[in-house]
C-alpha cells in the first residue's frame, strides 16, 4: 500500500460502499437502534479499524501504525463530547429514536467531506509554514485548559446558530415532523422540516468540534493519509457508538477532564518538539493511560445518586 492518488480513490470508494450498504441494506427501514445492535456495529467498526491499522503496519511501518492508532484513539475519545451534544440536540427537538440513525448517517457523511478539506488544508499549511506548529501547540494547550475549566452543559439554541438562521430566512420550515423527510412540498412551496434543522445543527456542531480534533491529530502525524484514515474510521463508528453509549455517556464525568489533559499533553509536545522528542509509542501509552484513568475514576467516584439516575433516565 502506498500513499498515492489511486489508493486515496480506492479508500474513499471503499468508505462510500460501506456507507451505502449501511443505509440501503442493513438500515433500509427506519427503526429504533437497540443496545444489542449498537454494540454489534460498534464491535464491527472497531475490528475493521484495527484490521486497517495492521495493514498500515505491514505496508507503511511501525511508526505510521502507531500514529494511526494514536490519532484514532484521540478522535474516538474526543467524539464522546460530540455524542453528548447530539443527545442534547435530539432531546431538545424531541426527535423520535427511529429517525436519529438517519440524521447521524447524513451528518457524518457531511463531516467526512468537511474534515477531509480541513486535514488537507492544515497539513499543507504546516508543511509550508513551520512556525504554525507552535501556534498549533499553543492552541491545543489553550483548548485543553478551556475544556477543563468549562462548567455545565452546553446550551442548545437554534436561534443563535447562523446556519439555521440563514435557512429560516430563505426557506419556510414546517412546525411538525413530516415522517422521516427532510423536505416536503405544500401548495407548490418547498418546506424544510424540523428534521432538516436538526441535521444542520448536527453538522455545524461537528465543525466546531473538528476545530479541536483535527489540530490534535495533525499534531500526532504529518502524513495526510494516516491523519485522514484514522479520522474516517473514528467517524464511521460514531453512530453505533452513540446508540451504545447514549444512556451511559453522562456517567463518565471525569472523561471530560481526561480529554483536556490529552489536548494539553499533545500541545505541550509540539511546543517542546525542537528540544525534546517524545517517541510515538510513549505518546500512545500516555493517551491510553489518561483515557483509562478517567473512565476508572468515573466508575470508582460516581456522581451523586440522584444525578446518575437523572442522567440515565434522560
Amino acid at each position: 500500500m502506498e500513499n498515492t492518488p489511486i489508493f486515496w480513490v480506492g479508500f474513499n470508494a471503499f468508505v462510500l460502499v460501506m456507507l451505502m450498504l449501511d443505509l440501503l441494506v442493513f438500515n433500509r427501514k427506519e427503526h429504533v437502534v437497540h443496545m444489542r445492535e449498537a454494540l454489534g456495529w460498534s464491535a464491527f467498526w472497531i475490528a475493521l479499524s484495527l484490521s486497517f491499522n495492521y495493514l498500515v503496519y505491514r505496508t507503511m511501518g511501525r511508526q505510521a501504525a502507531l500514529e494511526f492508532l494514536t490519532g484514532y484513539l484521540i478522535e474516538k475519545s474526543l467524539s464522546v463530547d460530540n455524542l453528548f451534544v447530539f443527545l442534547l440536540i435530539f432531546t431538545y427537538f424531541q426527535v423520535p429514536q427511529q429517525y436519529q440513525h438517519k440524521i447521524l448517517f447524513w451528518g457524518i457523511l457531511g463531516a467526512l467531506i468537511l474534515r477531509a478539506a480541513f486535514i488537507l488544508a492544515g497539513a499543507a499549511l504546516l508543511a509550508k509554514f513551520h512556525f504554525l506548529m507552535y501556534v498549533l501547540g499553543a492552541f491545543l494547550v489553550y483548548t485543553g485548559v478551556r475544556m477543563a475549566t468549562s462548567a455545565g452543559e452546553p446550551e442548545i439554541d437554534p436561534d443563535a446558530n447562523p446556519v439555521v438562521k440563514f435557512l429560516s430566512r430563505y426557506m419556510p420550515v414546517t412546525r411538525n415532523l413530516e415522517g422521516g423527510k427532510f423536505f416536503v412540498r405544500k401548495e407548490k412551496l418547498l418546506f424544510a422540516t424540523p428534521l432538516f434543522v436538526v441535521l444542520l445543527m448536527v453538522e455545524t456542531t461537528d465543525v466546531v468540534f473538528a476545530a479541536d480534533s483535527i489540530p490534535a491529530i495533525l499534531a500526532v502525524s504529518r502524513d495526510t493519509f494516516v491523519v485522514y484514515t484514522s479520522n474516517v474510521f473514528a467517524l464511521l463508528g460514531l453512530r453505533a457508538l452513540y446508540f451504545a453509549l447514549a444512556g451511559l455517556m453522562r456517567l463518565f464525568h471525569y472523561l471530560h477532564y481526561g480529554l483536556s489533559l490529552i489536548l494539553i499533553f499533545i500541545g505541550g509536545k509540539l511546543l517542546v518538539s525542537n528540544y525534546l522528542e517524545i517517541p510515538m509509542g510513549i505518546s500512545l501509552g500516555i493517551v491510553g493511560f489518561i483515557l483509562a484513568m478517567s473512565v476508572i475514576l468515573s466508575v470508582l467516584l460516581p456522581k451523586k445518586e440522584d444525578e446518575s439516575v437523572e442522567a440515565i433516565n434522560k
